[in-house]
């Protein structure tokens, strides 16, 4: 299995960035997927996650301003970021769990400044 990320990069305080996970090797319309992120000195934490259904769930700090989605056909998966906030700067990671092991993308580093 792998997960390539994309789309990372610098915006300003209340811009949007559209992060992208395209997966392969598995048959990816069955798994939930889901988005982590990891910020300088933090512990890795879940931000969203969108399951075989489409039902989404989101950690309370992005709720509102992020929106988990998934396109089957071209198996990858879709992070719309709005009114980042400097506190959003992390990099960003893709995950499933895979035949019980969590696997995880290389990372995209976002960075919100001014």
């Amino acid at each position: 299995v792998q997960l390539q990320a994309s789309g990372g990069g610098l915006v300003q305080p209340g811009g949007s960035l559209r992060l992208s996970c395209k997966a392969s090797g598995l048959n990816f319309k069955i798994f939930t997927m889901n988005w982590y992120r990891q910020a300088p000195g933090k512990e890795r934490e879940m931000v969203a996650s969108i399951s075989q259904e489409h039902d989404r769930n989101y950690a309370d700090y992005v709720k509102g301003r992020f929106t988990i989605s998934r396109d089957n056909v071209w198996r990858t998966l879709y992070l719309q970021m709005n009114s980042l906030e400097p506190e959003d700067t992390a990099v960003y990671y893709c995950n499933v769990i895979y035949r019980g092991i969590s696997t995880w993308g290389q990372g995209t580093l976002v960075t919100v400044s001014s």
